[in-house]
């Protein structure tokens, strides 16, 4: 086998695992932005299209990570403003991405927090970044993560009290 051919089926492994490593965490990302199925699916095909495309070379597998959350999320953002700029008809779809039956309540409530607040909890509980690394992967400063935080924990724990205090 000739070094060529070696080294493209080298980069075509990597590139495998790489979908199959980090899909589920960056349909979730991008979910949590965007709000459904067919955008989200849209977003992480790009995602991985700019990483074939753009080749980069990673210290090490959290840069790798992180420069794919922020590939993703950039593209979410730019989708959601595109969509916003242009109006389409939304169906809107059930939102089941793996969510059990006792999570789905509150999975519910974060959907309905604004962007901002979704991808900042999402990165911190569900990914288990700090301030300081989301702050990097969402181009903030890490005190604007950390009020993201408070008031996404506010908004939060508001909407689930609501909630509880409608069941009675």
């Amino acid at each position: 086998m000739c070094a060529i051919t070696s080294h493209y089926n080298d980069e075509l492994r990597h590139i495998e695992y790489a979908v199959e490593k980090y899909s589920r965490m960056l349909f979730r990302i991008c979910y949590g932005i965007l709000g459904n199925n067919a955008d989200a699916e849209d977003a992480l095909q790009e995602t991985f299209l700019r990483y074939m495309t753009k080749a980069p070379l990673f210290k090490d597998s959290e840069h790798e990570k992180a420069w794919l959350i922020k590939v993703a999320t950039n593209i979410s953002k730019n989708m959601l403003r595109f969509n916003a700029r242009h109006s389409t008809e939304n169906l809107d779809e059930l939102r089941e991405i793996g969510v059990s039956d006792g999570d789905r309540e509150i999975f519910e409530v974060i959907m309905n927090l604004p962007v901002k607040y979704r991808v900042v909890l999402d990165l911190y509980y569900i990914e288990g970044y700090k301030a300081n690394e989301i702050a990097s992967i969402t181009n903030t400063s890490p005190a604007a993560v950390r009020k993201q935080l408070q008031h996404g924990r506010r908004m939060l724990k508001n909407a689930l009290e609501g909630a509880d205090s409608d069941e009675d």
